[in-house]
């Protein structure tokens, strides 16, 4: 496994990291947890993601468990605030929400703290000073390592870091935006003044775009996956996705690879990816996740513009 600055922060993150939203609580318990967790460190990761809001907090409280196996000191764990309940203040980016929920989600993690920590979305119901406020003070009472913000626009983060210039607070040190062959424009369109500007570092998440990219789709959607389940998933263009996803597969196979290995590889591939956040519920789809590494050198220039034509 290789290991990637976190842009211009100190810290080193594994080029794919597992994840724990739709899965933990909801499709797999602890044992399975413990078990993944467990090969994905053997293999090299080192950076495991979760947020308040998955599973109403039980992914956070299952993970919380899992992490007691290992030293605290070999492990980047991150959260996210945003949506942590039901009552008035239990949402948003204040500085109630924001320090009550960062200290609920240690709680539920049995930690004194984490190493990342994420604005989950912007809060227009919130001035932005007094979000960057919040986050200084986790920063500085050892809360939190570092803090950042997901799926945020390129102006509202210019706009984070403009307040922390004029209140002397901690800028943030990264986004978690959603990126993979079908979604590209915030991270190689909109974010690029950022990265010149203010060097900031990304975890990407849903790099097999819900599934897609995996080819479980290209016959059809079987009854017992997520887009069946969940139909405002699908998007209007999904046959259109379909019919390059089935080409990206014969590049895949080209290249003796599976078409998740292709997809997350691609990912690995752009210089401005820290790491790739990746899901799973069984052992044979971990490895197969984290075999993508591999892959990555194989991607020539040829092969990208074969891509390319496919996705453009």
């Amino acid at each position: 496994m290789q290991y990637n600055k976190l842009g211009r922060a100190g810290i080193r993150l594994s080029e794919i990291s597992f994840g724990s939203w739709i899965t933990f609580g909801k499709q797999i318990g602890l044992s399975e947890i413990k078990a993944l967790m467990h090969a994905a460190f053997d293999h090299g990761v080192n950076f495991f993601d979760s947020a308040e809001s998955y599973a109403h907090g039980e992914a956070e409280t299952l993970m919380g468990k899992a992490i007691k196996d290992f030293r605290r000191e070999d492990l980047v764990i991150s959260t996210k605030i945003f949506w942590g309940g039901n009552g008035p203040n239990d949402t948003g980016l204040s500085r109630k929400h924001l320090i009550e929920g960062t200290k609920a989600s240690l709680k539920r993690l049995r930690l004194d703290h984490v190493d990342l920590l994420y604005c989950h979305r912007p809060d227009p119901n919130t001035p932005i000073d007094e979000t960057v406020l919040a986050m200084d003070y986790l920063v500085r009472a050892g809360l939190v390592f570092y803090w950042g913000t997901s799926e945020w626009s390129e102006t509202q983060i210019e706009e984070a870091f403009q307040t922390a210039e004029k209140l002397n607070c901690i800028k943030p040190a990264m986004e978690q935006p959603k990126y993979n062959l079908f979604f590209r424009d915030h991270l190689e369109k909109d974010y690029l003044p950022l990265f010149s500007k203010y060097g900031i570092g990304t975890t990407t998440w849903s790099p097999l775009a819900s599934g897609i990219l995996s080819g479980k789709y290209n016959h059809g959607i079987p009854p017992e996956t997520r887009l069946a389940k969940e139909a405002w998933l699908v998007p209007d263009n999904f046959m259109q996705l379909i019919e390059k996803t089935r080409e990206l597969e014969k590049v895949a196979n080209d290249l003796g690879c599976t078409l998740s290995q292709l997809s997350i590889a691609w990912c690995l591939k752009n210089p401005n990816v820290s790491s790739v956040i990746t899901g799973a519920t069984k052992m044979e789809q971990l490895m197969e996740n984290l075999e993508a590494v591999d892959i990555k050198s194989q991607l020539t220039t040829d092969v990208m513009k074969k891509i390319e034509a496919i996705t453009k």
